[in-house]
């Protein structure tokens, strides 16, 4: 299990992580890249896409149609890689370009305007979901930006189990290979690289993350990229020997990486973010949000001032009660997790509070959870502070009912575009909800200890909210991002605020502040809900609805429940990208 790695908690969200955040390091392929007509679809005249009409579209091509559109898309947008290898010269990039054009250039001609809003909810998360590879493509360039994005598909290649069997050993012996070649072209691909890029990714050639985010378990973290393929080395020498030529070199081209780069680092200057009216851009047309990045940071600085009041006050009304202690040992721990589980899942079903299908296992260990038992030299980190002191805030949103349960149920929706749709508004916007919404509904009233971590949680989501907004419009470097979040949280320390200023840095714009802004959204569709209802609403239909319906950006499911279209209709006015000041 990987040691508290909020983002990377549902396996089912690395479809947004591992295929949107990076972007095009499995989409922008060699030259044979998929054109529309290779899956089907009459390709379009390639044409930057139109300002689209203030109401939906007025076209002929049915609904039927639309998925046959989505589903070239969605297969054209996840090519298989050849050997790891990706072509990111400046013809294959602009290829891509065209051919997502020839994509977006026929919605337009949906009659969008006479389906059913169940429809036209499918049409808007088609859309969204071009633009967000739109937005990849024109205005992150990790390829050319993010020296990061090399690193990290490298040390996933570092995690495998040796020895493959099979097709597998020849495909890894040949991503092995590929390397030397591979990091060559990146020092020509990399020729616009942001500050912020450049420093985290010299940290993470060289220096664990001391979190253990998105990696195997190891007592003691490898140290970066090149620390990680010492372990593989070190594996390869019992598991499967003649692979170690292929490792050395591989090795010894890391460190030629790491070693240009830490050359060129005085001459990398450009800023990380994208800026504030692409990132405005990116909340209406691909998050299809209803606010502005700065009512984005109005409402985070609202929440953080509520949360940090509930936070002292909540430990005012506790005073004379004994703290909270970390466990003495792994068994401790361990039977602390079970009973949180258990404890959990008879709450959920005696309190009507969700449906556990029976296809969820019975056990947590099958389910998954977040952080193993690990003792560090320098003490617990932010994330083992809070769920070795009481496991049940973080299991509630990274297990149960939360990432993981979320993901299983996920699993079930055959919808063929809304199984393919997965956004962090609604899924970190759910993991971030389940944590206060158990608060309310008496889970803690036993322990008023952990509504404080509950309340820790909550101002620090907060606080990366308006850390993320701010980073992405270029007003805070990840530095003094860091330094803001250890100034308002609790236990907060380097590893993680790094951490997460990384993620929320490099992923497409957003991503840290979905946590709080879907949690809100979540709660408003709730009360719109139950006063659409009245006294026949139900707690656990609201949540049944959530887990059934697909993992969708909010604002789309609050028109699909209620019918209530006020956000939506500000979404049909579709401005380009290419029309967006840079």
């Amino acid at each position: 299990m990987n040691a508290a790695m909020e983002a990377l908690r549902d396996p089912d969200d690395r479809e947004e992580m591992d295929m949107r955040a990076r972007g095009l390091a499995i989409a922008m392929l060699l030259a044979g890249s998929a054109t529309p007509a290779a899956f089907g679809v009459a390709p379009a005249t390639a044409q930057p896409a139109a300002n689209q009409p203030d109401g939906p579209p007025q076209g002929a091509r049915g609904h039927a149609d639309l998925v046959t559109l989505f589903t070239a898309f969605d297969a054209w947008r996840t090519p298989p890689a050849v050997d790891g290898v990706v072509d990111y010269s400046p013809a294959a990039v602009d290829r891509r370009r065209a051919e997502l054009r020839g994509f977006q250039a026929q919605l337009p001609d949906f009659a969008v305007a006479r389906w059913d809003r169940h429809q036209q909810v499918d049409y808007l998360a088609v859309r969204a979901q071009m633009d967000l590879e739109d937005f990849n493509l024109n205005i992150l360039k990790p390829w050319a930006r993010d020296p990061g994005m090399y690193v990290d598909e490298l040390q996933r290649l570092a995690y495998a189990d040796l020895p493959p069997k099979g097709e597998a050993r020849a495909r890894f012996r040949a991503r092995l290979k590929a390397i030397p070649a591979y990091l060559a072209q990146a020092r020509v691909n990399l020729d616009s690289v942001a500050a912020d890029y450049a420093d985290l990714a010299l940290h993470g050639l060289s220096h664990g993350d001391g979190v253990g985010h998105g990696m195997p378990y190891r007592a003691v973290e490898p140290e970066g990229l090149i620390g990680w393929f010492a372990d593989l080395r070190g594996r390869a020498q019992k598991q499967q020997p003649d692979l170690l030529a292929d490792i050395e070199a591989a090795e010894g081209a890391i460190r030629g990486f790491r070693d240009w780069l830490a050359a060129a680092r005085p001459a990398m200057t450009a800023r990380a973010g994208v800026g504030k009216p692409a990132y405005d851009w990116f909340l209406a047309n691909v998050r299809l949000m209803p606010y502005t990045s700065d009512e984005v940071v109005m409402l985070a600085e609202r929440e953080l001032t509520r949360f940090w009041a509930d936070y002292a006050t909540e430990r005012h009304r506790n005073r004379k009660l004994p703290e909270l202690q970390l466990p003495r040992s792994a068994a401790e721990y361990e039977a602390q997790l079970a009973g949180t589980d258990a404890k959990i899942r008879k709450w959920l079903k005696d309190e009507e509070i969700i449906t556990i299908p029976d296809y969820i296992p019975g056990s947590y260990r099958e389910v998954g959870f977040n952080a193993p038992w690990i003792v560090r030299p320098t003490g617990p980190m932010f994330w083992e502070q809070i769920q070795f002191r009481d496991a049940s805030p973080d299991h509630l949103h990274a297990t149960f009912p939360g990432h993981r349960f979320d993901g299983m149920t996920g699993k079930r929706v055959t919808d063929p575009i809304r199984s393919r749709v997965s956004d962090s508004g609604r899924t970190e916007g759910w993991g971030f909800y389940l944590e206060e919404t158990a608060l309310q509904l008496g889970l803690f009233d036993d322990r008023p200890r952990t509504r404080e971590l509950i309340y820790v949680f909550g101002l620090f989501r907060a606080a990366r909210t308006i850390g993320d907004v701010k980073m992405q419009r270029n007003e805070m470097t990840v530095g003094e991002t860091m330094r803001f979040w250890k100034q308002w949280t609790p236990w907060l320390d380097d590893n993680v605020a790094r951490t997460d200023a990384g993620i929320y840095i490099r992923r497409p714009p957003g991503y840290g502040m979905t946590y709080t802004i879907g949690a809100m959204q979540l709660q408003k569709l709730l009360v719109d809900r139950r006063r659409q209802l009245g006294d026949a609403f139900s707690v656990r239909d609201y949540h049944d609805y959530l887990m059934n319906t697909g993992r969708l950006p909010v604002s789309l499911l609050r028109y699909d429940l209620t019918g209530q279209d006020d956000e939506v209709r500000g979404f049909w006015r579709h401005v380009p990208l290419s029309e967006v000041p840079r």
